[in-house]
């Protein structure tokens, strides 16, 4: 679409003077942003309303897996992840008691996308930094960083971790620079609706002046998408109150700086020990984000106990590698002795059809939340915002005040995402729900499972799904039960061979260990999975 010089100041205008403009996007955050730029790429006149434009500090948004970084590039803002110092990520490092797997993101087909099978290996830590350091010649790991970059990118995927805030500020300078993207700081208040119709018209807000004063605003659009994250003060109004995310445990944070962990340029993932895992991923040259997974009503954490602070410092940090403890313990120690770490709610949301009231989309984490443990949340942003974007395109819905064709654009949207959201999610709820398992023997079984499954490296598929780079769900049961069957023929082997000499006489307490085993796994896998392909 071709607009002369003319017709542009004038639609830039309507939006700066009127607040005026097709689509008014709430929230500049992840969704949002990218939201607004790929339809202002359109010839859509857009509205960007954002709440405070100063850098957000946030613990969470920080990794992109492969396929949100395929997804970011496709909108054409991959070059936010330019200038922040971010970091490649090349995949997890699992710790599970005194053992550990490095599992590599798969390679893909150039041709295709797809994710190609590529021989497993069985590798730990030490041995995949040996392999490194033998094929490269390097002794140090700033060195073997780099060699491994120049050596395996080229044939496998990767990610990229970040400060969160760094990121955010990069996407709201490309929508700021975009000709078709209006951005205005302004506290959205309400929805505004027409007279004699539940058609959403716009919003109403209330803008700071410089004086300190705010005073009432009102923007109007074709379309409202809203987009203002996990704690939405609109989730209830465009979803219905039922809607609520469920929480059963929070992230607190550390910033650790200069933590000696290797294998380099890997999540890690700390399993089996403390009651909930522990994250750790870099997200600049020098810091690296810690996350402590703490249940709630932990007793462990209760203030009798010395609240969260004594929980990490008792109960968490001597169970993790000790050359990360010093790191921690000296990141506790620079907030002060009586300051509890940053944290947020690790949440589940399962997706709703957006076809309920006229004129209005609320989407993002607003809409959809799965636990952060895989970091998959930026990823089903990015790829809900290509898919939105090609749903609603000028050439489909020429005027978005048309609810007939919004309606079914989101009712395609609603089921065509679920191909890689209903992995994304699932893999996280299932994943937490296995390695937050501490006195559950079924749920520990499983947990034995899949890191045996991983130690063994039947990793391509499973990563490739995690990373939004495989999406088939079927694909996504098969590597659930075959954990679950590994898990059942650990406990098995177990049991036989604990009786003393009794062998098969206990074979039928196998049997009984495998059903309950086989049923636990149902119950974690199937639930999550019907709400998501609802």
């Amino acid at each position: 679409m071709t607009i002369d010089a003319d017709s542009e100041a004038r639609v830039a205008e309507r939006r700066e003077v009127y607040h005026e403009a097709d689509v008014v996007v709430v929230g500049a955050g992840v969704f949002g942003c990218a939201a607004a730029y790929a339809l202002a790429d359109q010839g859509r006149s857009v509205l960007l309303l954002e709440r405070w434009m100063h850098e957000p500090d946030r613990i969470v948004g920080e990794l992109l897996q492969p396929g949100g970084v395929a997804a970011l590039q496709k909108i054409g803002l991959g070059h936010c992840l330019e200038g922040i110092d971010a970091q490649p990520c090349y995949g997890y490092h699992v710790l599970y008691h005194d053992d550990d797997a490095v599992l590599e993101y798969p390679a893909t087909d150039p041709a295709t996308g797809r994710v190609k099978a590529v021989v497993a290996q069985n590798l730990d830590a030490k041995s995949y930094v040996a392999r490194k350091k033998g094929q490269n010649g390097h002794a140090n790991g700033s060195a073997e960083k780099g060699a491994y970059e120049d050596t395996r990118r080229s044939r496998r995927a990767e990610g990229r971790s970040f400060h969160h805030g760094r990121f955010i500020m990069k996407l709201r300078q490309a929508c700021q620079a975009h000709k078709n993207i209006t951005v205005v700081e302004t506290d959205v208040q309400a929805t505004i609706h027409g007279e004699h119709s539940p058609e959403v018209l716009g919003v109403e807000s209330r803008t700071t002046l410089p004086s300190g004063e705010k005073k009432p605003d009102f923007f109007f659009g074709q379309l409202t998408i809203i987009a203002d994250g996990y704690a939405s003060r609109f989730r209830k109004q465009v979803l219905g109150p039922a809607k609520t995310p469920l929480v059963k445990s929070k992230f607190y944070a550390l910033e650790l700086i200069d933590c000696p962990f290797q294998p380099f340029g890997f999540g890690h993932v700390v399993i089996g020990a403390a009651p909930g895992p522990v994250l750790l991923y870099q997200i600049g040259t020098r810091e690296t984000r810690a996350l402590i997974d703490v249940p709630d009503r932990e007793p462990a954490a209760s203030p009798a106990n010395g609240g969260v602070r004594g929980y990490i410092e008792k109960v968490v940090i001597p169970t993790l590698p000790v050359e990360v403890q010093p790191s921690f313990r000296a990141a506790l120690a620079a907030l002060g002795e009586k300051q509890i770490p940053k944290s947020m709610p690790n949440s589940w949301l399962p997706p709703t059809k957006q076809t309920q009231h006229p004129g209005v989309l609320l989407l993002g984490d607003a809409m959809n939340m799965r636990h952060p443990l895989t970091g998959g949340g930026m990823t089903v942003a990015f790829n809900d915002v290509v898919l939105l974007s090609e749903l609603i395109s000028p050439e489909k819905v020429p005027d978005l005040a048309d609810s007939a064709r919004i309606v079914e654009a989101m009712r395609l949207f609603h089921w065509r995402r679920k191909a890689w959201t209903s992995i994304i999610n699932v893999l996280a709820q299932a994943l937490y729900s296995l390695f937050a398992a501490q006195s559950d023997r079924q749920l520990v079984a499983l947990q034995r499972g899949c890191f045996e499954y991983f130690r063994r490296g039947h990793t391509d598929e499973p990563l490739g799904m995690m990373s939004g780079m495989l999406q088939e769900p079927v694909t996504l049961a098969y590597h659930f039960f075959t954990v679950a069957f590994v898990g059942i023929w650990i406990n098995a082997v177990e049991v036989c061979n604990g009786g003393k000499g009794l062998g098969l006489l206990r074979a039928p307490l196998a049997l009984v260990d495998a059903v309950l085993i086989l049923w636990r796994a149902c119950v974690v896998f199937l639930p999550v999975m019907w709400k998501e392909l609802q």
